[in-house]
């Protein structure tokens, strides 16, 4: 039943946006007066778990819930205890999540008990005022008591942090520090021009082969081949004994081995993060309440699935390479 698309790769990965609407407006993200979609235009839990249950029995392993932030949708939690139904029968390898962390000293101990073995917590700046200047609404220390919490219940937990020219590149080295002493990850991702905001994305793009070259003038960084189904690319740092990953969609794409497609809150399948291409799965998912016409739309998705992005970040490309915002895509 694997979904293969046309250029041999296994479609095993699928990442849902459950919400569009987020608590925080990142500057990289989004801009601050976000218009967000009608609420009448989301799928309801029930059709979430209903297209997500289709793909699993299409041979998806891996399924990641985003948003906007994911904790933020009303009664989420009832769509991660129906979905972890795959992971006791062994048709789902892993059921996790990304998040901002700002909701999880409220859910830490249901996403646990739900199955939920390790998550995503996007975190940019461990100074309190630079963390509510980038996210315009933020606050560090509830972030960080959402952290603990996760921990306190058993989850693992990656740390994501996009890479921000004069903003946190000198701070990079301290936050590396930080999450290896606390048995977390971190990875670093390069930002992306999706959706208009509130800046200049030239001002903010810090290629990560520069600060890569940077950390190695501090820290000793050896290539391996460890891998979480995921675009990152890691190392091991000596110094810390920690793991740390590389997501370069700009300056060296992941696109070669690209296993994913991503779902959005209303029921658009975006075969490439990078491409405006799209698929429309409400319509049948709504058609019947057999499966058929559904199963055939994911797989006429899957078939015209493109080998690439083209994303660009230079002066003489004001717009951006999409014009969809990451909130709408599901990160």
């Amino acid at each position: 039943m694997d979904m293969i698309d046309p250029f041999g790769r296994t479609v095993s990965y699928l990442r849902v946006s459950v919400t569009d609407r987020c608590d925080f407006r990142c500057t990289y993200c989004m801009a601050e007066d976000m218009t967000f979609l009608p609420k009448r235009d989301l799928l309801s839990l029930e059709e979430l778990d209903r297209v997500c249950t289709v793909f699993v029995e299409k041979g998806v392993k891996k399924l990641r819930l985003t948003g906007g932030e994911p904790l933020v949708r009303k009664n989420v939690m009832h769509l991660v205890r129906r979905l972890s139904r795959h992971l006791k029968s062994g048709a789902l390898e892993e059921l996790t999540l990304t998040t901002n962390g700002s909701q999880l000293q409220r859910f830490a101990g249901e996403l646990a008990d739900a199955g939920v073995k390790r998550i995503n917590v996007s975190l940019d700046t461990l100074d309190a005022e630079k963390f509510h200047a980038v996210t315009r609404w933020g606050n560090l220390d509830k972030v960080l008591q959402g952290i603990d919490a996760a921990q306190a219940a058993g989850l693992k937990i990656k740390i994501n942090a996009v890479a921000l020219k004069g903003f946190n590149d000198g701070e990079i080295p301290g936050m590396l520090r930080w999450a290896h002493a606390r048995g977390m990850d971190l990875t670093l991702i390069e930002t992306m021009p999706m959706g208009e905001i509130d800046e200049d994305r030239t001002d903010q793009y810090l290629p990560l082969s520069l600060l890569r070259a940077d950390l190695e003038r501090e820290f000793t960084l050896s290539d391996i081949p460890f891998r979480t189904g995921g675009p990152a690319r890691y190392v091991d740092v000596k110094e810390t004994g920690g793991r740390l990953g590389f997501i370069t969609p700009m300056t060296h794409n992941f696109c070669e081995s690209c296993n994913r497609v991503r779902l959005t809150c209303t029921g658009t399948l975006y075969m490439c993060l990078g491409q405006e291409d799209a698929a429309d799965l409400r319509a049948p998912l709504r058609a019947s309440e057999a499966n058929d016409a559904l199963s055939a739309a994911i797989d006429e998705a899957i078939g015209r699935k493109p080998k690439g992005h083209d994303f660009v970040i230079d002066r003489r490309t004001s717009r951006p390479a999409v014009s969809r915002h990451m909130s709408v895509t599901g990160g």
